[in-house]
């Protein structure tokens, strides 16, 4: 459980390898600064920042952003290292924040490598100040411990750093900001959907427009519903996978990350920045995808004609599964882009088409006769053309993303992996609990073979809400909604499924969610309770209830959904209190401190006033100690309850039981088709799993 720091207490870290992750209300500059036992630093090399960001055991992010993440590895580090100390800086010039005080105080965790929480600071008190040291990791009798700092300085970066004994402060600070500079200056903008304007696909095919006729591309426009991710995510997050996934493009770097345009004018490479080749049997890699002076050969396995094939976990991260995560998000931000540049390339050779024959037909002599017929004729074929550039350079992006895809779905463990994977027929039970959880699959109508799984961040910081109403199969139109349908294990093939059939393809979602949050943890960690106030869910619940996975069916009625309620609210109190006081060895002997998943099936039936309070207590606080939600339910119906609802129903993440474009990207503006993480009709993959986790229970 994460610890809630104030300021000055400190925390024990049990492992050496951790993630600090920094949230703020606008863009902030991270750095790290290595010092002896004093706080003091050795000089520039002691500091890790935009424009140097490695240093032994320490690897920040090069541009400034509302989130970053910053990977330490204290074993790494030299023995002469005593504090590693997080610096928070606002960039100048900009034209972002100038002091803290003026937007949403920044938070610091830090975290395990599976994204497990240790330690969290909130940095309140911030007036002024436009730097600050946000926590210390110390070296203690040769453990280490983490400290919520919460130093501010009003004079910004060099006061910050002259205060830690650097002698050359403000040359140091200046060289920051010019690299935070030079970020910004090549970072490219989101492109938006509807807006005329990037239409080159960089690093991967020709232009789809002259660079004379693209005007400068618009900020994208955020799309409504929930971000794909839980990212966390992020994706960015983006999350992205957090669904995470992300959403924000999540899991993936910040747009100052992306690589600087070519000198010689050619086309910018929009690839995902921490991906280290280029996953394309069919087209030579980008200079830019290597090192000045490396041979082709050396920067991956390569095709006979000598460019790069694609290799599963080509990503950064300190395991496998981080680098697959990270690969997957890579892939995400790739096709989003590619799409993002198609659909502007298009729009502009639309609006550029209506422009030049409003010009042919602005005079009344040139409306009749050849004039005006060669005129829309050229009009037409330049259209055309462009058109055709734009789907050539999408074309050839989408064939590198589907070569990835065809080995990555492969090599992607259980958590990551779809039902149909051979991964589960060796399946046996983690030793560790995962990083993320694949939650379905996305994909857009410009290539419906495609699909990106879903991966959010564990545990899961917000709850989920499958739709099981009509509405839920309302948002999907034309070909990509009919193809989805039709692949669907259990979905109708003749026509839009009914309320029962999508209320049953609703609970066997939440019961394959279940089982997989069950499969993927240690035995013993996870655990699933259920309200079922109508008894309607026995069907879909036979697979846990079989395995023991749930000891019984639930009780109906009333009576059922308070014993429910009234366990998980004890639960959630005790741990809290247990977290607040340092005192886990005090909770009583009769409490599962595994995590749990509520799913409530077919909601509000069955709930009073009384009942949904303590639902939206557990929404609420839930998810930091362990306990998370999931609500089965049409939401349509729900609204005749009135308002009182809606607060949970924002906090929670809509999937749905069919694939339904309603998941937005804010990024650039994208509405992914969502797709639920249901076994292939017939299968018997999720009774299998459940039973060799029931075995691993009882032989422990």
């Amino acid at each position: 459980m994460t610890a809630e720091l104030v300021r000055g207490q400190n925390h024990p870290l049990d492992r050496t390898r951790v993630e600090i992750r920094v949230a703020a209300g606008g863009p902030v500059v991270a750095g790290v600064t290595l010092g002896d036992e004093q706080g003091r630093l050795s000089g520039a090399e002691a500091v890790a920042h935009p424009g140097a960001p490695r240093r032994t055991g320490i690897e920040v992010p090069r541009q400034a952003a509302a989130e970053h993440r910053i990977a330490v590895d204290l074993d790494a580090l030299s023995t002469a290292v005593h504090r590693v100390s997080v610096l928070l800086a606002l960039p100048t010039g900009i034209g972002g924040l100038t002091a803290f005080g003026a937007a949403a105080a920044p938070s610091v965790t830090v975290t395990g490598l599976d994204g497990t929480g240790i330690a969290r600071y909130t940095i309140t008190g911030l007036g002024a100040e436009s730097a600050v040291v946000a926590v210390e990791l110390y070296r203690r009798q040769d453990t280490w411990k983490v400290r919520a700092v919460g130093q501010g300085y009003a004079d910004g970066l060099p006061a910050m750093l002259r205060d830690q004994g650097l002698p050359q402060a403000a040359e140091l600070a200046a060289e920051i900001e010019e690299a935070v500079g030079r970020g910004q200056a090549r970072a490219v903008p989101a492109p938006a959907p509807l807006a005329a304007g990037r239409s080159e696909r960089p690093g991967t095919g020709p232009a789809a427009a002259s660079a004379q006729d693209r005007p400068s591309p618009a900020p994208a426009t955020a799309a409504d519903g929930p971000t794909p991710s839980g990212a966390g995510a992020g994706a960015g997050s983006a999350a992205g996978p957090g669904a995470g996934a992300g959403a924000k493009a999540a899991a993936g770097a910040k747009a100052g990350d992306l690589l600087p345009a070519p000198a010689n004018g050619g086309p910018i490479d929009y690839r995902h920045p921490r991906r280290r080749s280029t996953p394309a049997p069919s087209a030579p890699a980008p200079s830019a995808a290597r090192p000045a002076g490396t041979p082709p050969s050396a920067a991956g396995p390569t095709a006979p004609d000598g460019s790069p094939l694609p290799v599963a976990g080509d990503a950064a991260g300190w395991s496998m599964d981080e680098r697959l995560y990270n690969q997957v998000w890579g892939m995400f931000e790739d096709l989003a882009r590619s799409v993002a540049a198609y659909r502007s390339a298009a729009d502009f050779a639309e609006s550029r088409l209506e422009q030049e024959l409003d010009r042919a037909l602005a005079d009344p002599r040139h409306r009749l006769g050849t004039a005006g017929e060669d005129a829309r004729a050229t009009a037409r074929d330049k259209h055309a053309t462009l058109v055709t550039q734009a789907r050539a350079a999408l074309d050839r992006d989408l064939a590198q993303l589907m070569a990835e895809s065809e080995v990555v779905e492969p090599a992607l463990p259980p958590a990551f992996a779809r039902w149909d994977n051979p991964v589960w027929q060796g399946y046996h039970v983690p030793a560790e609990r995962p990083m993320a959880l694949r939650l379905g699959d996305l994909h857009l109508p410009e290539v419906l073979d495609l699909r990106i799984p879903m991966l959010v961040r564990l545990p899961l910081e917000r709850g989920l809400w499958i739709d099981s109403g009509p509405d839920s199969y309302a948002h999907g139109a034309g070909p990509e909604r009919d193809i989805g349908r039709r692949e669907l294990p259990g979905a109708l093939t003749d026509g839009p499924p009914d309320e029962s059939e999508l209320r049953r393809l609703a609970m066997e979602s939440a019961v394959a969610i279940a089982a997989r949050l069950l499969a993927i943890h240690p035995a013993g960690d996870f655990a699933v309770q259920v309200i079922d106030p109508g008894g309607a869910a026995a069907p879909a619940l036979a697979p846990l209830v079989e395995s023991g996975a749930l000891p019984a069916f639930p009780l109906p009625g009333a009576k059922g959904v308070t014993a429910v309620l009234e366990e998980l609210t004890r639960r959630v109190e005790l741990v809290q209190m247990a977290v607040r006081h340092r005192a886990a060895d005090a909770l009583p002997a009769d409490l599962d401190t595994a995590e749990q998943l509520l799913i409530v099936h077919d909601f509000p039936h069955g709930f009073d006033d009384r009942a949904l309070t303590r639902l939206r207590y557990l929404a609420d606080e839930g998810p930091a100690v362990g306990v998370h939600l999931m609500l089965v339910a049409d939401r349509a119906q729900s609204r005749e309850y009135g308002p009182v609802l809606d607060p949970l129903w924002r906090s929670l993440l809509r999937i749905t039981p069919v694939p339904d474009a309603h998941l937005a990207d804010p990024w650039v503006g994208h509405a992914w088709t969502y797709e639920p993480p249901l076994a292939p009709k017939g299968s018997q993959v999720v009774r299998q799993v459940l039973g060799r986790l029931a075995a691993a229970r009882k032989a422990s």
